[in-house]
């Protein structure tokens, strides 16, 4: 079995069609259904379920897609190990990020770009469970989502923001001069919240709830570009974890009161158990484990 017999397997998970596949490896279709055949026969077992058009892989089939991809993985943080020099890696660092956390990925990567010039990032916006997917098939290196989920115990996680969450408006007379605000009155508002699909939204409706209230948005959105375009354009209020407010477009023209009782929640950085973890990802942990984002969030806010 050849590292490009792999190659091909993965590359047609993630394009879901033969033609994009073979397209995506510069070579012919023949080619590539030729070495996902070959692996077959090796093997003894069928992986890819045929039809007129690719249909998935067998139960058998996707065993073998997550050696391949850890195979693959393996093999790049080889190459990366033998070319690279440790103190100034070479490669690209894959990380996904649940939408609450986004104002917090610049604070990472800056701290990786100002000490390893060479390193490169690819950011995904996703949900906590496809970070956590992709994270186990080798798709990502890191995720950084909420500690609170019971789905993490095969990972390891690094601690490195407490949000907590407050309520924003476009004008600061709605507040009325209060210094907070409860649960109950907030699920008066007219809301636009992230959708239930979220981690951010499932902790905050089980806030709600704990204050005997339930909230019931005008708007539901996965995207903190369309949350902070309604609360703007459209005049509706939200909840938001305080460190949306360190972006400076936000904090200008936004106001926030604290919610009460407070909700924090805890936010890190999630990543595989594997050892050695390659240049690139050892590089950039140094990096995140010697960053302090609470002071640094707290300071911009003061």
């Amino acid at each position: 079995m050849f590292m490009r017999q792999l190659t091909y397997m993965v590359a047609l998970a993630k394009e879901r069609h033969f033609g994009r596949a073979a397209a995506a490896c510069n070579v012919s279709q023949p080619a590539l259904s030729g070495a996902l055949r070959s692996i077959e026969e090796e093997l003894g077992i069928v992986i890819v379920q045929r039809g007129h058009r690719f249909e998935g892989f067998t139960e058998d089939g996707e065993r073998v897609l997550v050696w391949a991809r850890r195979v693959l993985a393996d093999c790049e943080n080889l190459r990366q190990d033998v070319r690279t020099n440790h103190e100034d890696p070479a490669g690209v660092l894959r990380m996904g990020a649940i939408p609450a956390s986004l104002p917090l990925v610049p604070m990472l990567t800056q701290s990786c770009l100002s000490r390893y010039p060479r390193m490169r990032h690819e950011v995904y916006t996703l949900s906590a469970a496809e970070i956590l997917r992709k994270i186990g098939n080798f798709e990502l290196d890191i995720g950084i989502s909420y500690l609170d989920d019971e789905r993490l115990g095969g990972f390891l996680t690094l601690p490195i923001f407490q949000e907590r969450y407050v309520l924003v408006a476009t004008d600061a007379s709605m507040f009325d001069g209060a210094t907070s605000i409860s649960w109950g009155d907030a699920a008066k508002l007219p809301l636009c919240l992230f959708t239930g699909s979220l981690q951010c939204r499932r902790g905050i409706d089980m806030a709600f709830a704990a204050a005997g209230a339930m909230a019931t948005p005008l708007v539901e959105t996965d995207s903190m570009t369309a949350l902070y375009a309604h609360v703007r354009r459209a005049g509706l209020f939200s909840i938001l974890p305080h460190s949306v407010l360190c972006l400076t477009e936000v904090s200008e023209r936004l106001h926030s009161i604290p919610m009460s009782p407070r909700l924090e929640r805890q936010i890190g950085l999630v990543y595989r158990d594997q050892h050695p973890a390659g240049p690139i990802m050892s590089a950039a942990m140094r990096s995140f484990r010697e960053l302090d984002i609470q002071r640094s969030v707290d300071n911009l806010m003061a």
